[in-house]
């Protein structure tokens, strides 16, 4: 992006109202649907991903910082597609989106469906989960950034599943308040833990344990938790695997791969417990329990 339209993305996404407009305020025009229907049709090669990226640029320049209102793997979605990779990729490449593991998670999805997604960014997730797993299912969308937080809260609005619940906090080792690391330029990377090499802004957040985050919302049972924390898993995972029951033990875990960053061996305490690796993809672990 050049720096006019950084300089106006910055504007939008700090321009009061954005959510409070009805959705479909902000519809693409009829040539960046079809630049968008292009980038979506795609495939998952070599040469399909170069073609979506240069068409993907070519959109965003069209774009001057504005919103757009899509619907992206199921879902009625307000994106902002500049300041996270997270958006710009639900809205011109759902299909390049944890693809893998979104596969492995669709498989395992019956009705009544019970998840928990920490680090739920603006919903993509969650909101994939909750338009498969039918009225009974219920899914949890953790979300500790205020401006992220106010997204999601909007995009579930959008869509009437009735099942899914936004928590504004970040999940980790202990509770109370925690410093959150924002990532100015990619808001999908910021942590409880500090992991960028610039001197981005942080801002003090309110944090739960993940037992404690459960019990809260009155979970007796989890069918599946998929973390994305930025390295953070570990803080989150080791006091948990350590003291919670085998009732409250998920089937399946999807876990940002962060072990280069990670302080313990996070693969051998889930194998304590009777997990399995299953998976691993480019960023991602999936681990199963039998």
């Amino acid at each position: 992006m050049t720096d006019l339209q950084a300089r106006s993305a910055a504007q939008a996404q700090n321009t009061p109202g954005n959510e409070t407009r009805p959705f479909g305020a902000y519809r693409p025009s009829p040539m960046l649907e079809r630049l968008i229907a292009f980038t979506r049709r795609m495939p998952r090669s070599w040469l399909g991903r170069r073609l979506a990226y240069a068409t993907r640029q070519i959109a965003l320049w069209t774009l001057d910082g504005r919103p757009i209102d899509m619907e992206s793997m199921g879902a009625r979605m307000r994106l902002y597609p500049y300041n996270n990779v997270c958006e710009k990729r639900l809205l011109f490449t759902p299909q390049y989106f944890d693809a893998d593991e979104r596969a492995i998670l669709e498989a395992r999805i019956t009705d009544g469906f019970v998840f928990v997604d920490i680090g739920a960014n603006v919903g993509g997730y969650a909101l994939f989960v909750a338009t498969r797993a039918g009225t009974r299912g219920r899914v949890l969308a953790v979300e500790p950034q205020p401006k992220v937080f106010e997204r999601l809260v909007y995009n579930i609005r959008q869509n009437p599943l009735g099942t899914v619940k936004a928590v504004d906090c970040a999940v980790a080792d202990k509770a109370g308040e925690v410093t959150l690391f924002v990532d100015e330029k990619n808001h999908g990377e910021s942590s409880v833990k500090y992991v960028g090499t610039a001197n981005g802004p942080s801002v003090r957040v309110a944090a739960k344990t993940l037992m404690d985050l459960l019990a809260d919302e009155g979970f007796d049972h989890v069918d599946a938790i998929k973390l994305d924390v930025e390295g953070a898993e570990d803080l989150i995972l080791e006091p948990f695997l350590r003291l919670a029951p085998d009732s409250l033990l998920p089937r399946l875990f999807l876990i940002e791969n962060g072990t280069g960053r990670w302080q313990v061996d996070l693969p051998k305490l889930l194998a304590g417990r009777g997990y399995k690796l299953i998976a691993k993809t480019r960023v991602n672990l999936a681990f199963e329990r039998g």
